[in-house]
């Protein structure tokens, strides 16, 4: 894909896919003939679809970059090195119709938002706090409960017993549907985190956690936790589990196609452990203090494992032509620059009137 000088992590910039890194890739899914077999199940256009979703990913949050250093926004909360801890687990659910299943990003998976039906200039709409928007103006924590898509919460490991709550809806009903969502390693030490687990366990419930161990939480080394191992914690629950690779899409959806059909057999929740990276700051205020965190190898390291590449590489030793690949990143990044004029449009035509700022309070 295209790289930006001014947007991209200086590890990206100058990308190129390092062989023994794609080949790993690969070894990661042939070592789970489970997972494998899910891959190779894969049509060709569910694979250029994931491909098309990592994109969108991020060419949103470039996008919102070009908008801080333009200042039209004044910070963004991205997940650039992070995509396919997203995009692989969306991909692997039912994304539509009445039967459609729930998902309950962290704000730096936004992708699930768009991946899940969401305009992404309704995505961008919250951020202008336009009337338009989801949220009519009032946060830009993104969500549409038609689309499956539970807004975020800011204290992200409450979103664990209500995502459980949700799928205690779904048992109760015999509806056959699946509940997800992600929790960052720091969250992890919450009250509610530990409840909503133990209370989806306990109702085998249909549900997915998935651990976004990304090293750190806001300004704090995952060294620095308590934690032990999370590879331990599903055991500990008595749940379901296993980890995967949070730069290899692939892996994600497999690992996460497996805990969804676990579900819908009425076996209860799995927690899902992703080893991924921040190639950033908690927001774009504080990029530099987060590289004073992490020495410049650990940065370098995974900046060689950029998630959008290692997928292309993968895509073009498959056999799909560099023409076609090019031809869908002309596609998605023709579709980010007209959500993003849309959205510019309703900042200037649609803002929030202010009596609006009463409406739906009830405390």
């Amino acid at each position: 894909m295209k790289r930006y000088a001014a947007y991209d992590p200086p590890e990206y910039q100058n990308w190129t896919a390092d062989p023994a890194l794609v080949q790993a890739c690969r070894d990661c899914i042939t070592a789970n003939p489970e997972r494998e077999a899910v891959i190779q199940g894969l049509s060709r256009e569910q694979r250029l679809d994931l491909y098309a979703g990592l994109l969108r990913n991020r060419l949103h949050d470039v996008m919102l970059k070009r908008w801080v250093k333009n200042g039209v926004i004044s910070k963004a909360w991205l997940g650039v090195g992070e995509e396919a801890t997203t995009i692989g687990p969306v991909h692997a659910l039912r994304r539509a119709g009445p039967d459609r299943d729930v998902v309950a990003p962290m704000i730096r998976n936004s992708g699930a938002c768009h991946e899940m039906g969401m305009p992404v200039a309704d995505i961008f709409r919250s951020y202008l706090g336009t009337a338009d928007g989801p949220s009519m103006g009032r946060d830009l924590h993104v969500g549409g409960l038609e689309h499956g898509v539970l807004p975020p919460i800011s204290h992200v490991g409450d979103v664990v017993p209500v995502i459980s709550g949700i799928a205690l809806s779904f048992k109760q009903r015999g509806e056959d549907r699946v509940g997800l969502t992600w929790t960052g390693d720091g969250s992890t030490k919450t009250a509610a985190f530990h409840e909503g687990i133990n209370f989806a366990a306990v109702h085998r419930l249909p549900v997915i956690f998935i651990i976004q161990n990304n090293q750190v939480a806001l300004g704090t080394q995952l060294s620095q936790h308590a934690a032990g191992s999370f590879e331990d914690w599903p055991a500990m629950y008595g749940v379901n589990g296993g980890t995967f690779d949070g730069n290899n899409v692939l892996d994600a959806y497999a690992a996460t196609r497996l805990a969804a059909d676990h579900a819908r057999a009425g076996r209860g929740p799995t927690l899902l452990i992703a080893e991924t990276f921040r190639m950033g700051g908690h927001a774009t205020h504080d990029e530099r203090e987060a590289r004073t965190l992490f020495n410049a190898e650990l940065f370098a390291s995974w900046g060689r494992r950029d998630p959008v590449g290692l997928y292309e590489a993968w895509l073009e030793e498959e056999g799909f032509g560099r023409a076609e690949l090019e031809q869908i990143e002309a596609r998605v990044n023709a579709e980010i620059e007209a959500a993003a004029q849309e959205a510019l449009r309703s900042r200037e035509q649609a803002m929030p009137a202010p009596e609006s700022a009463a409406a739906g309070v009830y405390a």
